[in-house]
């Protein structure tokens, strides 16, 4: 992306969140903001970037092998690009949902469901570890398929740009026929949310889709308010240890691990996931509320 670009989408998401917050405290719009927490998010975000721009040699040549041993080969097209367009969130759901059933990716990704806040600065909550541990690699099958790192690579960004506006409060429901294909803020609000009605639904990045046809869409539901955040929230706003607790867990529960089977499921199973099956992990928490709610 060229960096006026760059440059030009910062400045922008910077002026939305600080209208927003604007708006949201002379009560003219639903949109709550907690400094703290609002400094924190920006501090991942600048951490996030850090971490990519060191990476991004890297993440570009796994690509790149992956263009140099493509079996097509895709010009820059507008049929090409809508077809990026469409395996592109295809993979974004994917990668998406791993993030949330695997505790490995999980650990890099549980800093963006950290805060329990929900408004535009949240979007910039993101990753200091995830290129790192190889969240770009989902996507090299598109480079064998035939797709440019350069093509791959600026449509995730343009997916990650439409996922900017889902952050807010502001908007209540779409009409039907758009809430049905695409993903909305209230849509995206359910995925935030740590009621048990919710938790592990709407992975979606652009298309709702993918979490239609594959079991995982849950609509938003008026008597039942989203509550954000994660199982156990963290106290704290201090960045470091948003970005690195849970790999800390983690690494502590390896430690304690009696067998190899053990290590795997703590680093590779379901989040929350124990030997004895006792864990607390996203399904077993919904189905406890099933049992009340049908008790």
């Amino acid at each position: 992306m060229h960096l006026s670009l760059a440059y030009g989408l910062l400045i922008g998401r910077i002026a939305a969140i600080a209208l927003e917050a604007i708006l949201g405290a002379r009560g003219i719009v639903k949109a709550h903001y907690e400094w703290k927490d609002t400094l924190a998010s920006l501090s991942m975000r600048l951490g996030n970037v850090v971490v990519n721009i060191a990476m991004t040699g890297i993440m570009f040549g796994g690509l790149q092998w992956a263009y140099e041993h493509r079996v097509l080969h895709f010009e820059a097209s507008i049929a090409a690009w809508a077809v990026l367009f469409v395996l592109d969130d295809f993979t974004y759901y994917w990668f998406h949902r791993i993030s949330h059933e695997s505790r490995f990716w999980w650990a890099a990704h549980v800093n963006h469901h950290s805060s329990r806040e929900y408004n535009l600065s949240t979007a910039a909550r993101q990753s200091w570890t995830g290129v790192i541990v190889g969240t770009w690699m989902p996507w090299m099958p598109l480079g064998w398929l035939g797709f440019s790192p350069t093509m791959i690579l600026t449509m995730q960004s343009i997916n990650l740009f439409y996922q900017f506006w889902l952050h807010t409060e502001i908007v209540h429901r779409l009409p039907a026929w758009l809430e049905a294909i695409f993903n909305t803020p209230s849509h995206h609000r359910v995925h935030h949310a740590s009621n048990p009605r919710y938790l592990d639904r709407n992975y979606a990045g652009v298309l709702m889709l993918w979490d239609r046809w594959f079991g995982t869409f849950e609509g938003e539901r008026d008597d039942d308010r989203p509550v954000y955040g994660i199982l156990h929230n963290i106290q704290s706003y201090n960045p470091f240890v948003i970005a690195f607790h849970e790999w800390v867990a983690m690494a502590r529960d390896v430690i304690r691990a009696r067998s190899l089977r053990e290590v795997l499921g703590v680093v590779f199973g379901s989040p929350g996931w124990q030997a004895d099956g006792q864990g607390e992990t996203s399904d077993s928490v919904r189905a406890a509320w099933l049992r009340g709610a049908r008790g």
